[in-house]
């Protein structure tokens, strides 16, 4: 999942040699993956009204999904 978010990320944003995720998984066995993006591109990345943003948490839940996992993007600054 952490592939997945980092080529969606990728995609999307002007400076994508910046595009970093860090994954971590906390106590109760859930993974958390932190997205970070260059100050620029962090409109691109989360979106109108936080459409994208909101879509790119979907994509990244289905996949989970699939492999039994409990999944939580954060977007950093």
């Amino acid at each position: 999942m952490k592939d997945l978010l980092e080529i969606l990320a990728k995609n999307l944003v002007d400076h994508p040699d910046v595009v970093s995720v860090s994954e971590k998984v906390d106590e109760d066995g859930v993974v958390v993956l932190e997205l970070s993006v260059a100050e620029e591109d962090m409109g691109k990345v989360i979106g109108k009204q936080g459409r994208i943003a909101k879509a790119i948490r979907t994509i990244v839940k289905a996949a989970a999904i699939h492999e039994d996992k409990k999944v939580v993007v954060k977007i950093m600054q």
